[in-house]
């Protein structure tokens, strides 16, 4: 029996991502928003079978689940709106302009062909990321005189920042379209980890020493985090 590319659950489909793991004991179940899908992690040897049967007792699960991801999310496309830095702006095509995208008053202007413009809206906010992001992280690290050894901004399918044991620091791009006290407070714990390198009792009383917006950005993540993770 092959492992199946979609699970239909009555009039919805969710398409599925295996991923075995010898690092996992059991199977577990969560929703990559930027590929649409569920992943599924399992131990190499588990039998098919008995993951079905798993998926099928955690169908009303998979299904709310699955239809809030698909009701969060939007795309770069021409007429939709988008945040950035917590501002909406309106995507607008110029198929005739040159100069790939850019800002202008409540507009994000895209030229070119209309086939390329998703792809021109991200790495539009890659490279706004990269300026806006490494700014605020800089100010935050020279109040609290803490060092990281490198940033890095990327593209991740579920976590917004980490920080290794080298004091390199990895934010995601998609902060760039977050409010300024959600990507504070991101930028605050991962800064944090440069003294607690884990989520102890100190690490997060450090944390709250560094920025006041931990339960604001924790509760509009909660609402709105998977939406920007779906964005593309």
């Amino acid at each position: 029996m092959s492992h199946p590319e979609t699970l239909q659950f009555g009039t919805v489909t969710v398409p599925l991502i295996w991923r075995a793991s010898p690092r996992t004991r059991r199977v577990s179940l969560r929703l990559d928003p930027k590929k649409q899908a569920l992943l599924i992690t399992y131990p190499p040897a588990y039998p098919l079978q008995h993951i079905l049967d798993f998926l099928q007792k955690q169908q009303k699960w998979i299904i709310a689940r699955f239809e809030k991801l698909k009701s969060q999310s939007f795309s770069f496309l021409d007429g939709n709106t988008i945040p950035i830095a917590g501002k909406l702006y309106t995507i607008q095509h110029q198929p005739q302009g040159r100069g790939g995208a850019w800002l202008d008053g409540d507009t994000l202007i895209v030229t070119g062909e209309s086939d390329f413009i998703a792809r021109r809206v991200t790495d539009f906010l890659k490279h706004h990321a990269r300026i806006l992001l490494t700014e605020e992280l800089r100010h935050i690290a020279q109040t609290a005189n803490l060092t990281p050894s490198k940033v890095d901004i990327r593209d991740t399918a579920s976590r917004w920042g980490s920080c290794n044991s080298a004091g390199r620091i990895m934010l995601s791009w998609r902060l760039v379209m977050a409010p300024h006290p959600v990507r504070h407070y991101i930028i605050a714990h991962e800064l944090a980890h440069l003294k607690h390198m884990n989520h102890s009792a100190n690490f997060w009383s450090y944390t709250d020493t560094l920025t006041p917006h931990r339960k604001q950005a924790e509760a509009w993540l909660k609402l709105y985090g998977t939406s920007l993770l779906s964005a593309q």
